[in-house]
Order: structure tokens, then C-alpha cells, then sequence
């Protein structure tokens, strides 16, 4: 007999929890498959990936380093993935946030007192957001679809952070390198653990997860922003403004993108260099998913993408694999959780079809 899909009743509640486990299974076996064809041997390189890096304290550090930017561009993008609203340009809020903190951190100097590194984030918040405005502003007043605008606006930001650092803020000092002067130390986020590069950020962004939650499971415009995402016509026959939801969820996505922008340049980095980022905006996108756009599944989903990261600099190192494993681990992990959602709301039978009412 053939398998073949059935459509459920009603969405598996338990579904929509498994696949993401099923992803991460399926993306393990496929990874051992894919070593073993490039001659290596599978159990080693797993262990390479994903045990070896955080095996000590540093390296746990590291992997919480590499998470905050990823939680806090996921959980900004999950308000409005959950209203249908589809910011794809958290890489370039991201960049902006960078900027905007970064160049008040630059024109404060050497002499530059504690308290810029709240006005710093403040800047970072408020670029960001004025960032995803515009196309808030697009969608709103033109109906301009706000996944062209907001990904092409990311190529924008990053040119602009080139020819900042090539121009205006380059460091007089740095031997003609494209990078701005090293940032003050008072003005770099105060660091948790001697000895690690684990810095404030990242209590920040486990706040800032629970605050996520809080909003989405207990205050009214949490409500407003589900009712919108699944059923359109209800939320106009309630009185719920598409048009807001659409700014708030826009710019709480780019206030947090440039948080996270921030976060980077005033923490491991130190200074604005042309790419303070290996695509933590794009990759928030998976994460976001993977966490199914809860904040509390997004911290899980952001600490194994980060692993992927450090994985793939430890398989490089140790084992001679490209860098590139860990874009093929992330794609893989897409494409198997995009493929196992069908089980959400389809069944595989065998033999003849039969309808079952789904009881979650």
C-alpha cells in the first residue's frame, strides 16, 4: 500500500511541537550522511559540532554570545510573522541600531562617562525602529509590500555602514583598515564572567524574551496581534486596526534588531567595522520559526543556531570542513521544518482514507 496525505480536522496541537524536534533529527541524520560522503567520519564530526563547543565554560559563554542578537532579532520579527506582517529586513535594523548607538559612542570619545551606554541603547532602540518606519510607512500609506521594502532597505544599511567606516568614521590610526577607533571602555556592556567575553546583553534579551511572553499571553494588544494573524475578517469586525498593529509590530521588530546591532558592536566587537554581522537578521528568521514565535521556544531555537555557528568554526579548525557547514545545517534545518509541517494539518495514511476528529 501507498502512503498518502490526509487532511486532519482540526491543526495537531501536539504537531506543532514535534516538528521542530523532527527537523533537528532529520537535519542530524542528513548532516551524518552528508560527512560520511566528504570521507569523514560522522559520529566524530557531530561530536565536533555540537558537543565540543560548549564543553567548557568559555565555550558556553561564547554560545550565549552568539545567541542574544538572534533571540532579540527573532522575538522582534515573531510580532509581526504572527500578525502576517513579514518584516524581512532585521539585518538592516540590525545595522542601523549599530550605527546609531555606535556613532554616539564615537562622538562621545575617550571621555565618554557610563551614562551614554543607556543613552547608547536608547539610540540603538530608536534607530532601529526608525529604520522598519519606512516600510511601516510604505505598507500603511501605499500598500507596499513590506518584505521588497524592508529587505532591500538592508542592502541600504549596510552600504552606509561602508562608507561610514571607510569615510567620515574611519579610525585616523588604523593603518587605512575600513573600521571606525575602538570604542571607550566605559561605553562597552560590562562583562559577567571573568575570564569569558559573556557580557550584559544577554540577561537583557532573556528579559526582554519574558517581557515578549508577557505581552503576547496577557496584555490586550498580544490578543489584537493573534486575532489579526489568524483571522483577518473577525479582527476588522472587532474594531482592530490592521493599520497599527502593522506600526507597532514593525517597529518593536526594529527597535529589538537594532538593540541587537548594538549589543554586538559594544560587546565582542568594541568598534564599527563593514559587517558586524554574519547574518543574524536572515538567520532570526529560522529561529523565529523553529521557535514556532514563541519567545520561550525562540530562546531554545536561538541556542542551537548558535551552536551551528560555533560547530562550524570548531569542524573548520579541527577537521578542515568549510565554514559553509554552518549554512548547510541552518538550509537543512529550514527545509526539513517547512517539509514536516505538513503533519500539522495532514496525516499520513496507509490504504483507504478515513477521518478521525482531532482532539488538539
Amino acid at each position: 500500500m501507498r502512503p498518502r496525505l490526509e487532511a486532519r480536522i482540526g491543526v495537531s496541537g501536539a504537531m506543532v511541537y514535534v516538528t521542530p524536534v523532527l527537523a533537528v533529527v532529520l537535519t542530524m541524520a542528513c548532516g551524518s550522511v552528508l560527512f560520511a560522503a566528504l570521507g569523514h567520519n560522522p559520529a566524530a564530526v557531530l561530536y565536533a559540532f555540537f558537543v565540543q563547543p560548549i564543553s567548557s565554560a568559555y565555550g558556553l559563554a561564547e554560545l550565549t554570545i552568539k545567541a542574544t542578537p538572534l533571540v532579540l532579532c527573532a522575538i522582534g520579527l515573531s510580532f509581526g510573522f504572527r500578525a502576517n506582517i513579514w518584516n524581512i529586513g532585521a539585518e538592516g535594523q540590525l545595522t542601523l541600531g549599530a550605527i546609531a548607538g555606535g556613532g554616539l559612542a564615537l562622538w562621545a570619545g575617550d571621555d565618554a562617562s557610563v551614562w551614554f551606554l543607556p543613552a547608547m541603547i536608547i539610540a540603538s532602540l530608536l534607530g532601529g525602529a526608525a529604520w522598519a518606519a519606512i516600510p511601516a510607512y510604505l505598507k500603511t500609506r501605499f500598500n507596499a509590500n513590506e518584505i521588497l521594502t524592508s529587505l532591500m532597505l538592508t542592502y541600504v544599511a549596510i552600504l552606509l555602514l561602508s562608507y561610514l567606516v571607510h569615510g567620515p568614521w574611519k579610525d585616523p590610526d588604523g593603518y587605512s583598515f575600513p573600521q571606525s577607533r575602538m570604542f571607550a571602555d566605559s561605553v562597552l556592556l560590562p562583562l559577567l564572567t571573568m575570564g569569558t567575553r559573556l557580557h550584559l546583553g544577554a540577561p537583557i534579551a532573556l528579559l526582554l524574551a519574558l517581557a515578549a511572553w508577557w505581552v503576547m499571553a496577557r496584555m490586550f494588544v498580544g490578543f489584537q496581534i493573534k486575532v489579526v494573524g489568524l483571522t483577518p475578517a473577525a479582527a476588522g469586525l472587532a474594531g482592530f486596526s490592521v493599520r497599527r498593529l502593522t506600526w507597532i509590530t514593525l517597529l518593536t521588530g526594529g527597535a529589538l534588531s537594532g538593540l541587537a546591532g548594538l549589543f554586538e558592536v559594544a560587546g565582542p566587537i568594541g568598534q564599527l567595522l563593514p559587517s558586524i554581522s554574519p547574518g543574524y537578521g536572515f538567520t532570526a528568521i529560522i529561529v523565529a520559526f523553529l521557535g514556532r514565535l514563541h519567545p520561550l521556544g525562540i530562546l531554545l531555537a536561538g541556542l542551537l543556531i548558535a551552536l551551528s555557528y560555533l560547530g562550524g568554526e570548531t569542524v573548520q579548525i579541527e577537521l578542515g570542513l568549510p565554514l559553509a557547514v554552518s549554512g548547510v545545517f541552518q538550509g537543512m534545518l529550514l527545509f526539513f521544518l517547512l517539509a514536516s509541517d505538513v503533519l500539522v494539518r495532514y496525516r499520513i495514511r496507509w490504504g483507504r482514507s478515513v477521518i478521525v476528529q482531532e482532539a488538539g
